[in-house]
């Protein structure tokens, strides 16, 4: 187990899986800048040493939920992606977390638009019910970012949904959402992207859903780009927003942290990105570096390199005081630009 401690990210081995901890900086600035006298815990991630008396922390904060991010290298085998997920999700039910996040593609990363279809399944299929399963098992909630599904509208379109998926500890699906923003770009050196060669974009929004972190918004990768869908989101309740994706190793270096910060700070929500990592065939490969950002834009948790998960504490209490000293949808001024993101029905 690879435990990356404190800013500097210093780093043992002991046994895999690996498993990411960052400790976000001290809140003595943050403090007096948002009211004289405030408290706000100085961690929400676990960490297994000894802490300096200066970040000594309540023992109130331990009982904050816990959520796992898990970071796969996904191929065409859908069996042994299976296989290394689920001993992720284990790993965090083992270590007490009530949510595990997958990253976009968990079921498979093919190697063309061909391969694509023909691997892909209905949500009622074989493999959602394996997840299903291992839910119960856990007795946890599943993000699963970006499901390869075939809709209802398999037999007259021949094309797939970019289906992000959440279970509830019951294995049931509460609630589901088709990526809006699909991914046709290309970049010098990454290889293009053509994702509307086998994906239909989804049709709405989901409502923000609860679950025992919090209100979450459900996104994929490339949504990230578009602040509007994160802003109408955040307008609708959402505490929690989350990115599955499968950033390129060209826009990941550049953009990947940016924008995770971006939308966490501008909607002052936690930003949960779990993401896939290295080489997934000879014709592709992904970033990785999956993270937890909170409403203050801080880094809180971040996978090391290669597979493994990383863990943080989702402080609510925390999110709804800095909305409260620093309360930006007050301020905002519709009358002159317009709404950006509408609320949800």
């Amino acid at each position: 187990m690879v435990l990356a401690l404190s800013s500097c990210r210093t780093s043992y081995l002991s046994r895999p899986p690996r498993l990411g901890f960052i400790v976000r900086p001290s809140h003595q600035f943050l403090s007096f800048l948002l009211c004289p006298g405030l408290q706000i815990p100085r961690l929400s991630v676990l960490c297994a040493q000894p802490r300096p008396r200066a970040m000594a922390i309540s023992s109130s904060s331990w009982e904050l939920p816990l959520v796992a991010v898990c970071q796969v290298t996904s191929t065409p085998d859908k069996q042994e992606n299976f296989k290394t997920c689920a001993e992720l999700v284990r790993e965090a039910a083992r270590l007490g977390a009530c949510l595990a996040f997958l990253p976009e593609a968990f079921d498979f990363i093919a190697r063309d638009p061909a391969e694509t279809l023909r691997l892909s399944e209905p949500l009622g299929g074989n493999l959602l019910g394996e997840y299903t399963q291992l839910a119960r098992e856990c007795g946890l909630w599943l993000s699963l970012g970006g499901f390869h599904e075939r809709g209802q509208d398999w037999e007259q379109t021949q094309k797939i949904y970019n289906c992000h998926v959440l279970l509830d500890n019951k294995g049931s699906v509460v609630a589901t959402y088709r990526k809006t923003h699909l991914c046709d770009v290309e970049i010098p050196g990454q290889g293009p992207m053509h994702e509307s060669n086998s994906t239909i974009p989804g049709p709405s929004l989901e409502s923000p859903v609860s679950t025992p972190v919090g209100k979450i918004g459900l996104a994929i990768c490339y949504d990230m780009r578009f602040p509007e869908l994160s802003l109408a989101l955040a307008q609708a309740g959402a505490e929690i927003l989350t990115y599955p994706s499968a950033f390129g190793s060209v826009t990941g270096p550049a953009h990947w942290e940016v924008l995770l910060r971006a939308r966490a700070i501008e909607t002052q929500c936690y930003v949960v990105a779990a993401a896939q990592c290295g080489r997934h065939h000879e014709k592709r490969a992904s970033y990785g570096h999956s993270m937890v950002v909170d409403p203050w834009g801080t880094v809180v948790a971040h996978c090391p390199e290669g597979p493994g998960l990383c863990l943080a504490r989702i402080d609510l209490r925390y999110l709804r005081q800095l909305r409260q000293h620093l309360p930006v949808f007050e301020h905002r001024r519709p009358d002159l630009y317009g709404t950006l993101g509408h609320p949800l029905p």
